[in-house]
């Protein structure tokens, strides 16, 4: 047992040593793919204000996974793209994020972005609108087109729960 132990573990350091040891990509790429990301999550935005579901959905990978305050995990594309029709469809729907920090790996194919956002919806026990803010973690993957999609989002609201459901003004 210990052996194998052993064993696993040599390949495992040997497997990140190889995988540091790799070149870093050119700050020219590096400068690239962070304003590439920025761009993106700039038009992410605007298609959020137009609800354009197909484009806000087509941001995702296939096996993305979303994590939104309140709620399980939602999995894969298509049980994304589920929810946020549910989100665009709200009238009161109004999400704008900005990225404080944007970081890609020296390997060129995966990066995160790292801000705020800001959110009204409407709240379903009420109808009225409810104004949300908090934080957001989204991880992209470059693709063999060079293209980059979220396969992680997470945000994590900074606004305080409202009282349980039928307990309350």
């Amino acid at each position: 047992m210990k052996r194998k132990l052993f064993a696993l573990s040599t390949m495992a350091l040997v497997a990140l040593s190889m995988s540091c040891a790799q070149a870093p990509k050119s700050a020219e790429t590096h400068d690239t793919d962070v304003q590439a990301i920025k761009d993106l999550e700039a038009q992410w935005n605007k298609e959020y204000e137009a609800k354009d579901l197909d484009k806000i959905a087509g941001h995702y990978t296939d096996d993305a996974v979303l994590m939104a305050p309140g709620a399980p995990p939602t999995e894969g594309k298509a049980a994304i793209q589920t929810m946020l029709k549910q989100m665009v469809g709200d009238n009161a729907l109004s999400l704008k994020f900005q990225a404080a920090r944007v970081e890609v790996a020296s390997g060129g194919d995966m990066a995160y972005t790292q801000g705020s956002y800001t959110m009204t919806m409407t709240d379903p026990s009420t109808k009225k609108p409810i104004n949300d803010k908090g934080s957001y973690v989204t991880v992209y993957k470059k693709q063999a087109d060079s293209s980059w999609k979220v396969v992680s989002d997470i945000a994590s609201s900074a606004t305080p729960p409202g009282p349980p459901a039928g307990q309350g003004k």
